[in-house]
């Protein structure tokens, strides 16, 4: 069996770099030379927009319809409308049709799991797979936390977000006590830092202080830059529109870390699985 990761990219406010960390670690990933899946699990579709399908509510399979056929039980090829990006990242597009799936898993069977459910018939193909989640704790949320190995959580350096935090950690808490016994949280990853404030600084500390005794927090962080914002509207990764910039780099080394943490994984299963 291949080992696949499945990796939730998570935060319930918006604005934090969640789609453009989802990008620019899947694609730095598949530059690594893995397969990777991108899964836009937001109805804004940001992350399918981000990738160059500007006109996602016309695309004809997205992830409501993945969705929707696992609670019919209805028979589907589980590969099909999965988009293929010049970058070598395969995409589960996602468009507003997602906000009405939302109401019908309230009263699905088994409606945690759904997500869960669908990505086991397509993740033996894939090394990695990152689910973009909408800055919200609702049904969609849940259903990719419950599908997931680990969460990432981009936290912008400007705001220190402490009660979202908490609600968040609550909330993975309890995803993790019910319906996903194995969830791990693998960083905080500190996005559009300004250098030129103490700030930033000041947010490390303090999220050091609330929660790095539980939580790494990551070495590297992603700095603020006007062209990673351009880079969203042309379909493509930063190191493709920008190769030599700060955020170009800061995201080849969090790349590397994330890669690191997979491979420290994998020795202790298998040291884990000697000694059993």
């Amino acid at each position: 069996m291949p080992n696949c990761k499945t990796i939730a990219i998570c935060n319930q406010k918006g604005g934090v770099g969640k789609t453009t960390t989802a990008v620019n670690l899947g694609v730095g990933l598949a530059m690594q030379g893995k397969k990777v899946l991108l899964v836009d699990a937001d109805p804004q579709g940001d992350l399918t927009t981000c990738l160059g399908w500007q006109d996602a509510d016309s695309l004809p399979q997205t992830l409501s319809n993945k969705l929707s056929a696992v609670m019919r039980e209805e028979q589907q090829d589980p590969f099909a409308g999965i988009l293929s990006h010049e970058e070598k990242v395969d995409l589960v597009p996602s468009n507003l049709d997602l906000s009405a799936l939302e109401m019908s898993l309230v009263t699905a069977m088994s409606r945690e799991s759904v997500m869960k459910n669908y990505l086991s018939q397509v993740k033996d193909r894939y090394d990695y797979v990152l689910i973009d989640c909408m800055p919200s704790l609702g049904m969609i949320t849940l259903n990719a936390l419950t599908a997931a190995d680990s969460v990432i959580i981009p936290v912008q350096a400007q705001y220190l977000p402490a009660k979202g935090m908490t609600q968040l950690l609550s909330t993975i808490a309890k995803v993790k006590k019910h319906t996903n016994r194995n969830l791990t949280i693998d960083g905080i990853l500190l996005t559009l830092v300004d250098g030129r404030t103490n700030l930033a600084k000041s947010t490390v500390e303090a999220l050091r202080e609330n929660f790095g005794c539980r939580i790494r927090i990551y070495r590297t962080t992603i700095p603020i830059a006007v062209k990673a914002a351009e880079v969203s509207s042309k379909g493509k990764s930063i190191y493709a529109y920008e190769p030599s910039s700060t955020v170009s780099k800061a995201y080849t080394d969090f790349t590397k870390e994330v890669l690191a943490d997979g491979r420290q994984k994998e020795r202790l299963h298998a040291s884990h699985e000697h000694t059993r």
